[in-house]
């Protein structure tokens, strides 16, 4: 299908769909586009302020807006009808403190734009997503994540934020000093407001190095498998669901580890003898080093290098939590639906994360899998899909990714947030006529 035949497609679909939206625009005005070009913002209205007090005067004067982080979110949890407002022009760190192990910078940062500078000076984050050309607050913002049983999700390493409220009044909260607030607030979902400055935790730097077992057959799992999930600093399962196998096991580990895999099997798997993609038929020249080469953490913590663009970005994605101790059985549920799933994916990933204590995150107070598909773009069939996936995975409490597509039922996704109402009269105290809610919010969390 035509590019153009398939956006049209979409928008017939969505008119009457229950489903999240993915395109909302005048086919007559091509319009501003998320990353992975599923979605057509609903205006082109958007600012690029330079300034905190550029930010505050626009939040103080326009009645409805939405940030506006990279565009990675696939579904509309960043759309507005109104007015959308991007901070990549404010991406500068604004101040190191070697002795606290802290590092302020603009909201508008990516992860790879401060890596290298962290580097220099010695210091590094405890975890990174697989593209590192996120923005560091929309991925605090939908509780996005690495991989790893002892390592958190990005928003654990927020220590304080900035936020600019809906009448433009400039608020600082963080983690020593607010406490429960702090933690309703940094997986804020765009709800709270504009975040403006971000405060990160820093660790010493330290090396890595990642190798790549292939097919392990997904049996294996029964019995092991925590033990392969925490065979490595971070670890991911790859699998397009075809002949019950994991495709692929990217194990990351730190050189400083007293224990590390090591030799040419694992699991009925053998070890690659070349640098791989998560889609092994694809080109692995934008992947991080593979083959036990060692490097700085921000070169093998994410998959993606920074300077590629890992793919055309026309995929679709979507991704689920369960608690850590359902993980086996979820993975094969989800194996329950390989026919189904199989002709329509590009590949899958499982990964764990440590529990948090941010209200708004999937792993609130409870280690998680995840489960992550990306799918070609093919809307069609995979509207059909994701309810199906969501039936075999409700038996194990699950609940979906905040950037990612999903069609859960509000009122089963409101029952999995412990913290749902407490959220939902913070956002009010900080805006208390809804400015920068959307219908997103409004449909899943409001």
């Amino acid at each position: 299908m035509k590019k153009r035949t398939f956006l049209k497609t979409t928008s017939a679909i969505m008119a009457g769909s229950v489903f999240t939206p993915m395109i909302a625009c005048k086919e007559s005005k091509p319009g501003l586009k998320n990353w992975a070009k599923n979605l057509t913002y609903s205006t082109n209205n958007i600012h690029h302020p330079t300034s905190l007090e550029e930010v505050q005067t626009l939040v103080a004067k326009l009645p409805s807006l939405k940030g506006l982080g990279s565009r990675h979110s696939f579904n509309t949890i960043a759309d507005s009808k109104h007015q959308l407002v991007s901070l990549k022009n404010m991406k500068k760190v604004v101040s190191l403190d070697k002795t606290g192990r802290k590092v302020t910078v603009e909201a508008g940062s990516r992860y790879g734009d401060i890596c290298e500078y962290l580097e220099r000076q010695g210091f590094a984050l405890h975890n990174m997503a697989s593209l590192p050309h996120i923005s560091i607050a929309g991925a605090g913002a939908t509780a996005t994540h690495g991989s790893g049983v002892n390592n958190q999700a990005l928003s654990s390493g927020i220590s304080a934020v900035e936020i600019v409220k809906a009448d433009g009044e400039v608020v600082n909260l963080s983690r020593e000093k607010n406490g429960e607030q702090f933690y309703g607030a940094v997986v804020g979902v765009g709800a709270l407001g504009v975040v403006t400055k971000v405060t990160l935790d820093l660790f010493p730097t330290y090396k890595m190095q990642q190798i790549v077992y292939r097919n392990i057959p997904m049996s294996s799992l029964e019995n092991d498998f925590d033990t392969i999930m925490s065979s490595g600093y971070s670890v991911s399962l790859f699998t397009d669901w075809r002949n019950k196998n994991i495709n692929e096991v990217w194990i990351k580990s730190r050189t400083d580890a007293t224990e590390s895999v090591s030799g040419n099997e694992y699991y009925g798997g053998t070890l690659a003898d070349r640098h791989l993609h998560p889609v092994e038929s694809q080109s692995a020249e934008s992947c991080t080093e593979q083959m036990g080469i060692e490097g700085a953490w921000y070169e093998r913590l994410p998959h993606f290098k920074m300077e590629f663009t890992p793919s055309s970005g026309e995929e679709l994605q979507a991704e689920y939590f369960v608690p850590m101790e359902y993980g086996y059985k979820a993975v094969m549920a989800v194996e329950s639906l390989n026919e189904k799933i199989s002709p329509h994916l590009y590949i899958s990933e499982v990964r764990t994360i440590a529990e948090d204590n941010h209200w708004m995150s999937p792993a609130y107070k409870k280690p998680c899998v995840s489960i992550h598909f990306t799918f070609k773009p093919q809307w069609e069939a995979v509207q059909k899909i994701l309810p199906l996936i969501e039936q075999v995975l409700d038996p194990y409490f699950v609940r979906p990714h905040w950037g990612k597509l999903f069609t859960m039922a509000p009122f089963v996704l409101h029952s999995r947030i412990e913290k749902l109402t407490q959220f939902r009269e913070l956002a009010q105290d900080f805006d208390p006529d809804g400015k920068f809610r959307n219908d997103f919010l409004r449909k899943n969390v409001f």
